[in-house]
């Protein structure tokens, strides 16, 4: 009798447990794909709730979310994109915050082909340079910046390969359609170390900061789910992961 009042127990816990687990919908700029893959396992392990994310440019998820996609939390890869969902009342008021401010490194799936302060750019021995879009990826639009600076814009610009994303602009290279490239930091980075290939890790003052601004959208508003993953990545194991990755918090 004590037995099977013990299982009664046990089953009235797990299901009141999985009442509370939940899906949560979210959209992920693309440098951050890694680093949600890892916070997602831990996330569910830690809370139970589930993360369900697509990837892709922090542009294009704007349109989509415009379009209403039933994304519940948008993870960006700047400020301004959330900053103008706020503005236009798509997201839940006092939501937003900086999960993550990004870093720009020029890469080549060659070891010893980029020196540890991007002079590769200026010898002009490539035949093509990868950058993510400008007008749909912070990171491209950083790249951008970091060639004027360098007085480089005229030089490089019928070297230009453009990715959709910055998933694409690192696959360039990494498939070796373009010697270098400008990835996002994350992408080659892990414990400390770049993971493969040469790179050099490009100064924060030849871009502007790349700041990462995480929200709840209004199709989340109710999700119990999304507030727990804003709550998560505020916390200390989704900013050891994001850390390990190459990124400031």
């Amino acid at each position: 009798m004590k037995f099977t009042t013990r299982l009664l127990a046990l089953g009235a816990a797990m299901a009141l447990n999985s009442a509370y687990a939940d899906e949560v919908q979210v959209a992920v700029a693309a440098n951050f794909t890694a680093p949600i893959q890892a916070i997602a396992k831990a996330f569910e392990a830690d809370t139970g709730h589930k993360l369900v994310a697509a990837y892709g440019s922090t542009g294009q998820f704007y349109t989509q979310i415009k379009n209403g996609a039933p994304f519940e939390v948008f993870l960006a890869a700047d400020d301004s994109t959330p900053a103008k969902l706020e503005s236009e009342q798509e997201t839940v008021p006092g939501s937003r915050f900086t999960y993550a401010t990004g870093t720009l490194a020029l890469w080549s799936a060659k070891p010893g082909y980029v020196d540890a302060e991007g002079a590769v750019l200026k010898g002009n021995s490539y035949q093509h340079l990868s950058i993510a879009n400008p007008k749909a990826a912070p990171y491209g639009l950083a790249a951008t910046q970091v060639l004027a600076k360098m007085n480089l814009t005229q030089a490089t610009q019928p070297k230009l390969v453009e990715g959709q994303n910055i998933t694409q602009a690192f696959q360039f290279v990494s498939t070796g359609n373009a010697e270098l490239g400008f990835v996002a930091l994350s992408q080659i980075y892990k414990d400390g170390k770049v993971e493969q290939g040469s790179a050099w890790i490009v100064p924060a003052a030849l871009h502007d900061p790349i700041k990462q601004d995480a929200v709840i959208l209004n199709k989340g508003r109710d999700s119990e789910a999304a507030k727990a993953l804003m709550q998560y990545l505020k916390g200390p194991a989704a900013a050891a992961i994001i850390k390990s990755y190459g990124y400031q918090i």
